[in-house]
């Protein structure tokens, strides 16, 4: 499933040395802007205990963990949507992911530049905000014109439902809003803004980067971030990319967990930002289990049981007859599949079952 979140952020925040953690790809990362000039693409592996558990159970000849597309982009500067910089390319780069992972330099050190020569990660987080709704606006601007002219001279009803949205976007960016702050209820509203691919419409998490002293409990900068955006649906992590980077060099599992011990982390900061990632993308995991393969697959929350048996392969979907399901609790607790049919735990659902996080599931079709 190609959907992507994309790290963004000022130059010499710690994107590309945040990347390098979650990835194997190796992005350069040096102490000077742009240093990231077309964008890396890593597929993450999603960490998920009840995978390796799975495993344990099953003992099969092969796994397939789920994963997320991560894509580190290039550092935006001021006037980026007029051109700046690389402005341009990064817009453009943005556009192309469903989500957002902005991070946001939230340590003190005189040995790495910032490129406006002070640390103000509030301020640093409304410089990209701004840039990317001047960039909406003039998309919904070109929108407005066209469609209004639509909705006067024709009384096309698609086109004034089309021109009350961008009208009500058009509000909230001239107000300094995303255009995600803007609620609509029907599928047809919905839709159109999708097609819009506003650059504001993203959902977006903030990935305070901190120093190692501060890879718990955060910092002032943390704090200040977290005042800033209340009153949203955005999330903020925090992670000390450093840290991170000095973990992943590690050699062992042993050796990964007592470093996180030493600094007092139960998990590193790579993984709870690859699962918000994950969920950030509102995406979610069935299983199929069995000795020849045990396998995570990935479905967007709310999906039936025709769709999620689709992207396994596309007869299943086709010739969809019903599927069989176990709850993961009941596979684990009841030793198994064949407990769990002794137990009568196994339901058998059909097309309007909605799949749920965690499901085990064994479809049935005929094409």
């Amino acid at each position: 499933m190609a959907l992507q979140c994309g790290i963004v952020g000022l130059p010499n925040v710690g994107k590309s040395t945040l990347f390098n953690c979650l990835s194997n790809a190796k992005a350069q990362s040096a102490n000077f802007p742009f240093c990231t000039i077309e964008p890396n693409v890593g597929v993450i592996t999603v960490p998920d205990d009840r995978l390796t558990t799975l495993v344990e159970m099953c003992n099969p000849k092969s796994v397939v963990p789920a994963t997320v597309e991560i894509v580190d982009i290039a550092g935006l500067v001021k006037g980026a949507s007029k051109g700046e910089g690389l402005g341009n390319k990064f817009l453009a780069n943005i556009r192309e992911t469903d989500a957002i992972l902005h991070v946001l330099r939230c340590f003190d050190d005189d040995n790495i530049t910032h490129v406006d020569g002070s640390v103000d990660p509030v301020r640093d987080k409304e410089i990209i905000e701004y840039e990317l709704i001047l960039k909406d606006l003039e998309t919904v601007d070109s929108r407005i014109a066209k469609t209004l002219k639509q909705a006067q001279t024709g009384g096309d009803k698609v086109a004034k439902m089309q021109y009350e949205v961008l009208r009500q976007i058009k509000e909230a960016l001239d107000n300094g809003k995303p255009a995600r702050s803007v609620t609509f209820d029907t599928p047809d509203e919905q839709k159109f803004v999708r097609e819009l691919f506003l650059l504001t419409s993203k959902p977006v998490m903030y990935v305070c980067n901190v120093d190692d002293a501060s890879a718990v409990s955060g910092n002032k900068y943390v704090e200040a971030v977290k005042k800033s955006i209340e009153g949203t649906d955005s999330q903020v992590l925090i992670v000390a990319a450093q840290t991170e980077s000095e973990i992943a060099e590690l050699d062992t599992w042993e050796e990964r967990s007592e470093f996180l011990q030493e600094i007092g982390l139960e998990e590193s900061g790579v993984s709870r930002l690859i699962r918000a990632a994950y969920a950030l993308l509102d995406l979610q995991t069935f299983f199929t289990a069995g000795s020849d393969e045990v396998r995570a697959w990935t479905f967007i929350r709310g999906s039936k049981a025709p769709k999620c048996a689709g992207i396994i392969h596309t007869d299943f979907e086709k010739g969809f007859i019903r599927a069989e399901v176990i709850k993961y609790a009941d596979y684990v607790s009841l030793n198994g599949e064949q407990g769990v049919r002794e137990a009568g735990k196994l339901s058998v659902e059909g097309k309007e079952y909605v799949v749920q996080d965690g499901d085990i599931m064994h479809f049935r079709f005929n094409v």
